[in-house]
């Protein structure tokens, strides 16, 4: 059966409830209820961004848990630490760190801001990060190593 060229033009203009289908397939807001408890979360995410900047874990195996914006940044801030520690000769160790404390608040449902407190060999660091619940999981949009 041929379909014609006006045919075909009207089965790709965007239906009447094209804003009901973009807003049923985007990412979707998850409430603080249906979410599990983010303080093991705050953990795992501060062992893997310190072992991706150590060179010996990849930013590809924290894609999951984090948003474009911290992805990149994280991925550009690995970049850079891979080619000073290729500069220096110093090979890539696994980190040894001790988390020392986890503030966490709540400035809205389905949001948690915390600053993880870390210990290694040399210096304490903090690792700032606002997680927000999207497709019931966390995901960190915003992260800061200080």
């Amino acid at each position: 059966m041929a379909t014609s060229p006006a045919g075909i033009a009207r089965v790709l203009s965007a239906p009447a409830n094209a804003v009901e289908l973009s807003e049923f397939f985007a990412p979707q807001r998850t409430p603080s209820t249906a979410l599990p408890d983010p303080q093991p979360f705050l953990r795992n995410l501060t062992r893997g961004v310190l072992e991706v900047l150590a060179g010996v874990r990849e930013v590809d195996q924290l894609a999951r848990w984090l948003t474009e914006d911290p992805y990149r940044k994280l991925s550009t801030r690995a970049n850079l630490a891979t080619r000073a520690r290729s500069a220096r000769g110093v090979p890539a160790r696994r980190p040894v760190h001790t988390i020392l404390s986890v503030h966490a608040s709540t400035p809205a449902d389905g949001v948690v801001e915390a600053v993880v407190i870390v210990q290694g060999p040399a210096r304490t660091r903090a690792v700032a990060m606002r997680l927000e619940g999207i497709d019931r999981r966390w995901r960190a949009t915003s992260l800061a190593l200080l």
